[in-house]
């Protein structure tokens, strides 16, 4: 295999921490772009400073500040923190590519499915995407930043990921305690779409953007089976063998939140996978029980 070396920035979070693991385990050399300095590891500093390792074959990017930290208030300056940590990371990467002597063969770049209204309609990778409200001008922006030179040879890959699925991060790790308690339940009505992705599939999928050099462009990174927000409720508890009857109003996210930022828990839009299955992606979690049953344990 040619491609085996893969540079992650962002390599230290959740999804980053699982990708190399994946990585490594097949032959891969990994090193990760993080704040701070560490063995196999290089700060975004020495990026800008010194660029990218010599032989690196592949780019991944997936650093951002989380943006439903609970113990942030929404303020103007957490905005830009988010804003900044994932356009400016990505921009950095794709400055680093360009200054490159000898070229990745792929750059891929990870973003979110905000900028898909919510609304009935089925969203594929070929569907309109507009801007209308915070996070939908930050994916936008966030895409525009992974863009190479109109004659660059490395491929660039966008995903567009919905909510990982995994037990060490994200929202599981948010939503276990009080599950396991027994005092679990949908948010508001429940009625919202849910696109989702378990962490291990989109893993799977970055490293089958970075081996498939028929993979380039638009990829909605989100399983092939739609959800709401109550069919993942019933999944989850099912998988933890506990009552679910507990709903959490809007209003009170709303508070926590800031309505802006809980618009990503009580709003979600249609997002099917048209292209990963068209080329031939393979899904290890294609639906919502299998993926609950698979992280419903109260200890990582």
């Amino acid at each position: 295999m040619a491609l085996k070396h893969v540079v992650i920035g962002g390599g230290t979070g959740f999804i980053g921490k699982r990708l190399a693991q994946t990585l490594r385990s097949d032959g891969y050399d990994v090193t990760t772009i993080s704040r701070m300095p560490a063995v196999k590891h290089m700060t975004w500093h020495d990026l800008e400073k010194d660029g990218l390792p010599t032989g690196t074959s592949a780019v991944v990017n997936l650093a951002g500040q989380n943006v439903l930290d609970p113990t942030r208030r929404w303020t103007p300056g957490l905005k830009q923190n988010v804003w900044n940590s994932r356009i400016n990371t990505t921009a950095a990467c794709a400055r680093a590519i360009e200054k490159a002597t000898i070229k990745p063969k792929v750059f891929v770049s990870i973003c979110g499915v905000s900028h898909y209204a919510p609304g009935p309609q089925l969203n594929t990778e070929e569907s309109k995407t507009t801007e209308f409200d915070f996070m939908s001008r930050l994916c936008i922006e966030w895409e525009k930043a992974a863009n190479l030179s109109d004659n660059s040879i490395c491929r660039v890959v966008k995903i567009r990921s919905g909510v990982v699925i995994g037990r060490e991060g994200g929202m599981i790790q948010s939503l276990i305690l009080p599950f396991w308690l027994g005092f679990g339940g949908p948010i508001g009505d429940g009625s919202h779409d849910l696109p989702w992705i378990h962490v291990q599939d989109i893993c799977n999928m970055i490293k089958f953007a970075i081996e498939k050099p028929e993979v380039n462009g638009i990829l909605n990174g989100v399983a092939p089976e739609l959800i709401t927000n109550r069919d993942f409720t019933k999944a989850f508890a099912s998988a933890l063998i506990r009552p679910a009857f507990f709903p959490l109003p809007e209003f009170v996210l709303n508070l926590i939140f800031d309505k802006e930022r809980a618009a990503l828990l009580t709003q979600g839009a249609k997002v099917v996978p048209k292209r990963p299955q068209e080329l031939g992606y393979k899904y290890q979690f294609p639906d919502i029980r299998s993926a609950c049953k698979d992280v419903a344990r109260l200890f990582p």
